[in-house]
């Protein structure tokens, strides 16, 4: 199963801004979300996601505040910034851009 130092450099912040443009959650839920919608492909470590998200609060792409959970714990809760929404579309583009390069090569057929 590909962990988070197997993912490409910079898809970790990617995978957390698209998470939380559809919704505010706590650094747990995001993980969570990432390895339900991923299909359990992706698990992120908490060694992983908080540095993360603490690098994207600190480049003002989100921004937290303390709330209660689901279960009546105190736990921060992360949201997008309008930058870090500037941020994803950006991003996407880029991620759109060299998954159809990496396709190209791919794609290549081996001479015999």
């Amino acid at each position: 199963m590909p962990q988070p130092a197997d993912l490409l450099q910079g898809t970790l912040d990617l995978l957390i801004l698209k998470t939380l443009a559809l919704e505010t959650m706590h650094g747990w839920g995001i993980a969570l979300r990432i390895q339900q919608v991923s299909k359990d492909v992706l698990q992120i470590g908490q060694g992983s996601l908080y540095p993360a998200l603490h690098r994207l609060e600190y480049k003002g792409w989100i921004q937290s505040e303390w709330a209660a959970s689901e279960n009546n714990r105190r736990a921060k809760f992360y949201s997008l910034t309008r930058a870090g929404r500037k941020q994803l579309d950006n991003e996407l583009a880029t991620w759109d851009r060299m998954t159809e390069a990496i396709a190209l090569v791919l794609a290549q057929k081996q001479e015999a």
